[in-house]
C-alpha cells in the first residue's frame, strides 16, 4: 500500500491580513457551505482511492479553517476516511485563529479527530498586531491557548513573525519570552516577506529596497536588526528547550511536525482544495487557483511530470533547509549516480566557505550555511 500526506485547503477568512498572499478571501456562511460542497466532493472521487492509499498526516490549512464549525471539519475528516486509510498514530493539524475559537468548536475539532492545532498568534504585541491586520489581539490569543489547553490538544505550534515593520528587538524578544513560557510543543519563525499584490508591498516596497541593498530603511527594520532578532530567536528558543530542526521551525523533543517533514524529504502528497498542491510518483498536480474555476471548471488539477533534475534539485534544496540535511547514499540509491557527479563542484566550493558540512553519508548546512541559506540552497538549481 502506497503512503501520502492529506493537504486540505480551506481559503476563507474573516479579514485578509495586510502581508498576506494566500488564496484567501473573506466570506459569507452560504460560499463556505457550497466550497464545503465541492471540496466533499473532490475528496470522494479522488483519482488515488482505488489504489489503496495509508494517510500518516493530514493538514487542514487556510485562510482560516476555524471559521468552520466541528460538525464541518468532521464532515471533511469523514470524507477522507472514506477513501484513504488514516494511519493508527497519524498526526492531524489543523490551523486555527485567536478571534474564531470557541469552547464548543475546539471539542468539535477533537471529537473529528484533529491532534494538533497550529495557532497564529505573530506578535504578543497589539500595535504590531493591528499594523499586520489581524482580527485578534495577544489577550484574546492567551484566551484561545488556555481553551485549547482546556479541550485537551496536548500538541501546539505557535506562529511568530519578525522583522515587521516598527519591530524592535526588545519587542520581538518579549514576544519570544512569552510566547515560550506558555510551553507550546512547537514554534514556528518566520521573517515577513514584503509580497508583491499585497497592502504591505504598496506600503513597503521602498523600505524593502533599501534594506535588499544594506541601506536604512524608515520604517521597517535594518539587515542588522534583523538579524540580531534572528540570532535571538535561536537564543532565547534554545534556553527554553527547544531544538530547531528546520531554518524556521523549532520544536520541543518528539514534537517536530511530521506533515512537514514529509514534504522536505519529498513525500508523496495529495492536496484538496482551492489552489493545493500534490505530488505523487514525480508527478506534481495543481488545482485551479480561481476560486470561481474551482467550484465550476470540469478539470480542477493540471498535471506536470517532474524532470530527474528536477527531482534532484528538489532533493537537494528542500532536504538542507532540515538539520538532519542529505543522506549521500540515498542520493544514490534513488537517482544511481553520486551526489558528487551531480554536484561536484558545488558541493567542494560550499566547504571550502564552510557552508555545508559532510560526515557521517550526510550534507548539512553548518551554522553559517543556515544564516544565509536562500543564498547557499540556489547553488543547488542545475543549470
Amino acid at each position: 500500500m502506497k503512503r501520502a500526506e492529506v493537504y486540505i485547503h480551506i481559503p476563507f477568512c474573516v479579514k485578509k491580513c495586510d502581508y498576506c498572499d494566500f488564496l484567501s478571501y473573506p466570506s459569507n456562511e452560504e460560499a463556505r457551505k457550497e466550497y464545503l460542497g465541492m471540496l466533499l466532493s473532490e475528496i470522494r472521487t479522488c483519482a488515488w482511492a482505488t489504489e489503496g492509499v495509508s494517510v500518516p498526516t493530514i493538514f487542514i490549512g487556510g485562510g482560516t479553517p476555524s471559521l468552520l464549525s466541528g460538525e464541518e471539519i468532521g464532515e471533511i475528516m469523514e470524507a477522507v476516511r472514506s477513501v484513504f486509510e488514516i494511519e493508527e498514530n497519524a498526526e492531524i493539524t489543523m490551523e486555527v485563529n485567536p478571534g474564531t475559537l470557541t469552547a464548543e468548536k475546539l471539542a468539535g475539532y477533537k471529537d473529528a479527530g484533529i491532534n494538533r492545532l497550529s495557532i497564529g498568534l505573530q506578535s504578543a504585541q497589539n500595535e504590531e498586531l493591528k499594523l499586520l491586520g489581524r482580527i485578534h489581539t495577544y489577550e484574546e490569543f492567551l484566551e484561545s491557548f488556555k481553551l485549547a489547553r482546556e479541550a485537551g490538544f496536548t500538541n501546539i505550534n505557535v506562529d511568530i513573525m519578525s522583522a515587521l515593520p516598527g519591530q524592535k528587538l526588545s519587542t520581538y524578544e518579549d514576544t519570544l519570552e512569552k510566547v515560550c513560557r506558555l510551553n507550546p510543543e512547537h514554534i514556528s519563525a518566520y521573517s515577513l516577506i514584503i509580497e508583491e499584490e499585497t497592502p504591505f508591498y504598496e506600503s513597503y516596497k521602498e523600505d524593502e529596497e533599501i534594506r535588499e541593498k544594506g541601506g536604512q530603511p524608515k520604517v521597517l527594520p535594518s539587515e542588522d536588526e534583523e538579524r540580531a532578532m534572528y540570532e535571538a530567536t535561536k537564543k532565547i528558543l534554545a534556553q527554553y528547550g527547544y531544538e530547531r530542526y528546520e531554518i524556521s521551525n523549532y520544536a520541543k523533543e518528539g514534537y517536530e511536525c511530521k506533515h512537514n517533514i514529509g514534504y522536505w524529504i519529498r513525500e508523496n502528497y495529495i492536496g484538496f482544495g482551492l489552489g493545493a498542491a500534490s505530488l505523487y510518483d514525480n508527478v506534481r498536480y495543481s488545482n485551479k487557483d480561481s476560486l470561481w474555476l474551482y467550484m465550476h471548471g470540469e478539470n480542477r488539477k493540471t498535471a506536470e511530470a517532474i524532470s530527474e533534475n528536477g527531482q534532484m534539485e528538489e532533493t537537494m534544496f528542500l532536504g538542507l533547509r532540515m538539520d538532519t540535511g542529505v543522506s549521500i547514499s540515498e542520493f544514490e540509491e534513488n537517482f544511481h549516480v553520486s551526489m558528487d557527479e551531480i554536484y561536484g563542484e558545488v558541493l567542494k566550493r560550499l566547504e571550502e566557505q564552510k557552508l555545508i558540512t559532510r560526515e557521517n553519508d550526510r550534507i548539512r548546512l553548518t551554522e553559517y550555511g543556515r544564516d544565509v541559506s536562500n543564498v547557499v540552497l540556489a547553488e543547488f538549481l542545475l543549470k
